[in-house]
């Protein structure tokens, strides 16, 4: 997702750490001993809302990740904070919480949480009429996409049963620590991170809003005595878990009555997904089957609790030792190169996040300031040649400007092979367009290029970290994102560089 220009140009702002005793209450909480130990998950605190328009881009559509995209009533953004941790922001509609105390008392309930098999919550702002929600980022996106939408591949059977197992162990975990409500569990919860390991959302531990709405999914797949009285129970959390059985079975959203009727008429191989090509145990689909059955009885007290959810599915786990990653069918998660020792500027963030988008806004911006210099044409040189060789780069320049990339990379091509005038411009312009057509050897080739007519072009060396970092060779893209970021330092001290 691209940047705009707001985002590159203004000031980040760090984490808060403070607490405002006049929202806050106390935050003295030890998970218990049986809760799987959250690494590296930052303690619940409160942000500002300069924090995260600043690391949502002001809130920008670009940032978007929630499924209902600006349509829906709370929307969910991506974000970056200074500290280089990326976060989710759930964004309520105007006044879905009137009162500030309540909502903050609500996060800090939440907050209290802490899971691996949770995208736990990390904060919270109230300011004005904004009610926010921060959490940890997940960036491989939903269980639907994965079974309802996916491109490359369907998730096989092993990977469903681990998604089943992990989400009931996180029910579990939240029902222990007193949080067994959880409003409105289905595809779109379940999240996968860095490692492909699915998470549940701990959006769905609170309301969507004051007013008590726990379902916006479509009546059909809604427990029945939330119809009859409008409340959540921890038995229609169970309800709900067995419609995402239902999911992982079939690859389909069907409703659980259709479904209840092809199990009580033994149809279970027709339910389950056509895409699995029979690649499935049969005893286990029929034991999910059965699983799923049981929580979507009528009335409640019929269905299993979490501890039993989590017990029924513990002794189908196999394969486990294959990473999640492998079985979803995703690249092992990188990590990012470590954070340059001086401060970036505008076009340092944007490489050091590989955030192509950002870095076209930042060179279609600079257009041609740096290649001043570089050129020194007499008079007679201005000839016919001169000028297609312009007019070539002209076209290109509109290209690349209008996002053409591949008519740019022609364009670009035809005027640095007439070889009358060089360009370090026009190099990392092209350097770019070739990333975005996914050929990172060519990008680094030209941003060398671009070093060589300019040794001490920041933008030079920060092409090449970005390619480096596309080849997977991160520590040497650290290393040059350093130097770029020193060749900026020189140039405001009053050496020359960009």
């Amino acid at each position: 997702m691209g940047c705009c220009e707001s985002s590159l140009l203004g000031e980040n702002f760090p984490e808060k750490d403070h607490q405002k005793q006049s929202l806050n209450p106390p935050f003295n909480h030890t998970p218990s001993s049986a809760a799987t130990a959250a690494v590296g998950v930052p303690p619940f605190s409160e942000f500002s809302l300069s924090d995260l328009k600043a690391a949502t881009n002001n809130f920008s559509p670009d940032y978007i990740v929630s499924e209902g995209g600006e349509r829906a009533p709370n929307i969910v953004y991506k974000g970056r904070l200074q500290n280089r941790r990326w976060i989710a922001v759930k964004k309520f509609t105007k006044l879905a919480w009137p009162d500030p105390k309540q909502f903050a008392e609500e996060a800090w309930g939440v907050g209290k949480l802490r899971h691996q098999r949770l995208a736990n919550l990390i904060g919270y702002c109230c300011d004005g009429d904004e009610r926010l929600l921060v959490a940890e980022y997940m960036p491989n996106d939903t269980l639907a996409k994965h079974l309802f939408h996916w491109e490359n591949q369907t998730i096989e059977w092993a990977m469903r049963l681990r998604v089943a197992f992990f989400i009931a162990q996180a029910l579990d975990y939240c029902s222990s620590e007193g949080r067994p409500l959880y409003h409105d569990l289905n595809a779109y919860r379940v999240l996968f991170d860095e490692d492909g390991d699915p998470r549940l959302s701990c959006f769905g531990l609170m309301k969507n809003s004051r007013d008590g709405k726990s379902y916006s999914t479509n009546l059909a797949y809604t427990p029945p005595e939330y119809l009859r009285n409008g409340r959540v129970t921890p038995e229609s959390v169970t309800y709900s878990f067995g419609t995402v059985l239902l999911d992982l079975l079939s690859g389909k959203h069907i409703p659980p009555s259709h479904a209840l009727d092809m199990i009580r008429g033994k149809n279970i191989i027709l339910l389950l997904d056509s895409h699995l090509e029979g690649k499935f145990s049969t005893e286990e689909a029929t034991a999910v089957v059965g699983l799923a059955s049981q929580c979507l009885q009528h009335e409640p007290r019929e269905r299993p609790s979490t501890r039993d959810l989590a017990a029924t599915l513990t002794p189908l786990q196999t394969n486990s030792d294959v990473p999640s990653y492998v079985m979803l069918g995703i690249s092992k998660h990188e990590e990012a190169p470590p954070t340059p020792q001086r401060p970036l500027s505008p076009m340092g963030e944007a490489c050091s996040r590989m955030d192509l988008t950002a870095i076209h806004l930042i060179l279609v911006m600079t257009h041609y300031r740096d290649d001043e210099g570089t050129n020194e044409l007499s008079f007679q040189e201005w000839t016919q040649q001169m000028r297609d060789m312009l007019e070539a780069r002209k076209r290109g320049d509109h290209a690349f400007r209008d996002k053409e990339f591949k008519t740019a990379i022609d364009c670009y091509s035809q005027f640095i092979d007439s070889g009358t005038m060089v360009s370090p411009t026009v190099y990392a312009r092209r350097s770019l367009c070739y990333l975005l057509c996914d050929q990172p050897d060519a990008a680094l080739r030209d941003a060398m290029q671009a070093q060589n007519v300019y040794p001490e072009w920041s933008t030079a060396f920060y092409m090449q970290s970005v390619a480096l970092a596309k080849l997977d060779m991160h520590q040497d893209a650290a290393d040059m994102l350093n130097e770029a970021a020193g060749l900026e330092e020189k140039k405001q001290k009053g050496g020359r560089g960009s």
